[in-house]
C-alpha cells in the first residue's frame, strides 16, 4: 500500500538535508525505531516497534540507502524485517523530498508499504492514520533535535527507541478516523442543479 504524507519542519531545508546524511540521528526521531548496527556504508539493522491499542508488533530487520540525490533533496530508504516468528513480516520503500516552505521544509514522504501476516490485519486507514501520527511526531522531533544542534546541547540517541504507540497513539488514531467517517454523513448539502 502506498501511503504519502506532507509534513512540515520549521528548519531551513539546507539544515534539514544535512541532518538526513545521519541516518542513525534521523533514526532516533522515528518513534519506535532503534538502530543496533551499522553493517555496511548506508546499511543498517535494527528494531522498530509499535503499538496499535493492545497489539504490539516488533519488527527487527535490515534498512539501507538505496538513493541519495542532493540536487533534488531525495532520499530513498528500503527496509525489511520480520517479528521474533517469522510470520509477520514488513517490507517497506521510503522516499522523502525535501522542499523549501518558506523560511521551513516541507518533508514529502512516499512510503510503499508491504504487510503480511497478523500485521496485515489492519486496515488501510487504520494504518494510514497511524502512520500520519508517527509522521507529526517525527517533524516535531526532527525539529527539537535540529534546535538542540544549533544549542549545542546532546540530545538522548535512544529518544525513538520506545515502542512508538500505546493508548495515546490509539486514541489519535480513532479520532482521526471517527473525522474522516463524520465527513462522509456530514457534507454540506447541495442541491442537485436539474
Amino acid at each position: 500500500m502506498m501511503i504519502k504524507s506532507s509534513i512540515e519542519v520549521t528548519q531551513p531545508v539546507d539544515k534539514v538535508w544535512d541532518f538526513f546524511q545521519d541516518v542513525p540521528a534521523v533514526a532516533t526521531c522515528l518513534p519506535g525505531a532503534e538502530l543496533t548496527e551499522e553493517t555496511g556504508p548506508d546499511q543498517y539493522a535494527g528494531n522498530v516497534a509499535v503499538r496499535m491499542g493492545p497489539v504490539k508488533m516488533q519488527f527487527s530487520g535490515t534498512a539501507e540507502v538505496t538513493e541519495r540525490d542532493e540536487e533534488n533533496k531525495t532520499i530513498v530508504i528500503d527496509a525489511a524485517g520480520a517479528d521474533d516468528s517469522g510470520q509477520d513480516q514488513v517490507r517497506l520503500e521510503l522516499t522523502v523530498r525535501l522542499v523549501p516552505e518558506g523560511s521551513g521544509t516541507l518533508l514529502d514522504v512516499h512510503q510503499e508499504l508491504h504487510l503480511s501476516g497478523a500485521a496485515a490485519q489492519y486496515g488501510r486507514g487504520m494504518i494510514g492514520d497511524v502512520t500520519q501520527i508517527l509522521m507529526r511526531d517525527f517533524a516535531s522531533n526532527v525539529h527539537t533535535q535540529l534546535d538542540a544542534n544549533d544549542r549545542g546541547i546532546s540530545m538522548d540517541q535512544k529518544q525513538g527507541a520506545q515502542s512508538a504507540g500505546g493508548f495515546a497513539i490509539g486514541l489519535r488514531a480513532a479520532w482521526m478516523a471517527l473525522k474522516r467517517v463524520a465527513g462522509r454523513f456530514f457534507l454540506p448539502y447541495e442541491p442537485s442543479r436539474t
